[in-house]
């Protein structure tokens, strides 16, 4: 009995440690990009200087690394500068570092405590307490966005779910990594419209029923990202197109909507928000004077 209760301990003890040091882990992930000041006098001639914020959004498990090196590479250009970072709990408690009162170029940095479900839902309802709360607490009436993976599919479903957001934040131009917007179809199959009828995604078809209903009256460009890993043309080796594409499908009623898409070789779904090709072509999308195409 005395051997069990020592074996106990020891089990004990060593999972407490392990907790601990997942905690720890979880902490550092999630401890947000340093943030830096740029002065647009020394900036890149072939940049604009703008007051719309840019927010930034993470997809499954994503964290402070997911965005580093493009934060970095734009302060370190004068490009743009991240000056907030916004945490939402599971519980959708809002905890903010950093400020935003029009700053030139401003990045927002989006992270959740909590990422790993087996759902994007979850994220949903987070994200648009984000949204609303930014929109509430800081007045950023219009913004830009670039998400990745999940996270755009749960920015297209936190946005499209929201009469309030609609009405209140305008979009500008929204940059998508790598997103999922139907996910029952085989990464075999190309983009084709009558591919809709096929869908067997309830999420999907929700979002087209929103889109269908919602009164837009401004301008909005949406540049559609995908990768494609080495010896495959359909795939990034995680999101098929074809699931990106239908984002197609999903803008069709709406002429003020411009897209624009783009496959980049050899390139993995991570990796879509870390190559300098990408991190150039996102600067130039959102701040060249001469828009990317």
């Amino acid at each position: 009995m005395q051997r069990l209760k020592k074996v106990g301990k020891v089990v004990g003890y060593s999972l407490g440690g392990l907790c601990l040091i997942l905690l720890l882990t979880q902490a550092f992930l999630l401890r947000g990009s340093r943030g830096r000041t740029i002065d647009p006098a020394v900036g890149p001639k072939s940049i604009r200087y703008t007051s719309v914020p840019t927010i930034l959004i993470p997809g499954w498990g994503g964290n402070t690394v997911t965005y580093s090196q493009l934060i970095n590479r734009y302060q370190e250009r004068n490009t743009a500068q991240k000056v907030m970072t916004v945490w939402v709990s599971p519980r959708n408690r809002i905890r903010v570092s950093g400020d935003w009162h029009g700053q030139p170029n401003a990045l927002i940095q989006v992270l959740f405590d909590w990422n790993y479900n087996t759902s994007f839902h979850p994220q949903v309802s987070q994200l648009r307490h984000v949204l609303i709360y930014l929109n509430q607490h800081y007045g950023i009436r219009q913004t830009n966005i670039i998400a990745h993976s999940w996270g755009g599919t749960e920015f297209m479903h936190a946005y499209m779910g929201s009469k309030r957001l609609q009405q209140q934040l305008r979009l500008n131009k929204l940059i998508f990594l790598g997103v999922p917007v139907e996910e029952s179809l085989s990464d075999h199959l190309p983009y084709h419209y009558l591919l809709v009828h096929h869908s067997k995604d309830k999420n999907f078809h929700q979002l087209r029923v929103q889109m269908k209903d919602w009164q837009l009256n401004y301008p909005i460009t949406i540049y559609n990202l995908m990768g494609s890993k080495e010896g495959s043309r359909l795939t990034d080796g995680e999101v098929p197109h074809i699931q990106s594409e239908m984002l197609r499908a999903l803008i069709q009623s709406h002429p003020t909507i411009s897209y624009h898409q783009r496959i980049y070789a050899n390139t993995t779904h991570s990796q879509l928000h870390s190559r300098p090709v990408i991190l150039n072509q996102i600067e130039r999308i959102l701040w060249g004077k001469e828009d990317a195409k």
